[in-house]
């Protein structure tokens, strides 16, 4: 099977990756498991193991191939592209205790994929990703760490993110250009008291211009609102976004918004 390039395909083949991707995922028999991109099924049949449900999403149906033999009763395809399918009526009939979602995501839409899952309110607990490993260290990366941005800020307030191990370039069938890592993110227990629309355009406000200040991207907002919680924590105004944590984020939210 040829990969498909306008499909950002690179089948992962290493054996050791696949198995220990499967042991990071803790579905258990009554459980769901959603997978996105299951290629030629190297990964869909060591999932099948944990007699889940098992709804895959592939996009290429040349992949029928692979794919149509591992269908069983708690086991079924779907030849679509996961940003176009109706997934929450896919699994209305499927009576299941808690929801995984696994895949291989393709590198050049990774983000508008997870941003698309969350906007379903799926209620994931949750979701184990193999992306670029550039873009896993900016999906975990903590404050004062140049990674750290807006999308770091906005996954953080759905799920605990964890960079579980790296994933060499050598483990995918064609070799892809870039490294490799699996990232999990569990569902947060305790979410900020935010308003979501106003927090995240603050938010994404704040890291506008990477390498200004705080208050250069915030010039538009009542700064000095903002300047009496870096006070409060001895910070000062030339702070660049990059090195407050989410606490101080949702306690200049909560100054600027007024909310108590």
């Amino acid at each position: 099977m040829n990969a498909k390039k306008s499909l950002g395909q690179n089948f992962l083949i290493d054996k050791q990756i696949i198995e220990k991707i499967t042991e990071s995922i803790q579905a258990k028999e009554n459980d769901l498991i959603i997978e996105i991109g299951p290629g030629m099924g190297s990964l869909t049949k060591k999932l099948k193991k944990k007699k889940a449900f098992l709804l895959c999403y592939e996009i290429d149906q040349d992949l029928k191939v692979y794919l149509n033999d591992l269908i069983d009763d708690k086991t079924k395809i779907i030849y679509q592209d996961i940003l176009s399918a109706n997934i929450l009526n896919d699994i209305k009939d499927i009576s299941y205790n808690n929801l995984y979602i696994v895949g291989n995501l393709p590198y050049y839409i990774t983000t508008p994929i997870i941003k698309y899952l969350i906007n379903l309110n799926l209620d994931v607990k949750e979701m184990i990703f193999m992306v670029q490993e550039e873009v896993a260290n900016r999906f975990a990366a903590l404050p004062k760490c140049r990674d750290y941005g807006s999308i770091t800020l906005y996954l953080k307030y759905y799920f605990d993110v964890t960079k579980l191990f790296k994933v060499s370039k050598t483990c995918f069938n064609p070799i892809p250009k870039v490294e490799s890592a699996v990232i999990k993110l569990s569902k947060r227990v305790n979410q900020p008291h935010v308003n979501k629309e106003d927090y995240f355009k603050l938010i994404n406000d704040a890291f506008r211009m990477k390498r200004k200040t705080l208050k250069n991207n915030l010039k538009d907002y009542e700064f000095a609102k903002v300047n009496a919680i870096l006070q409060k924590h001895k910070l000062n105004d030339t702070i660049r976004s990059e090195e407050l944590s989410e606490d101080i984020f949702v306690e200049i939210y909560h100054s600027i918004f007024n909310v108590n």
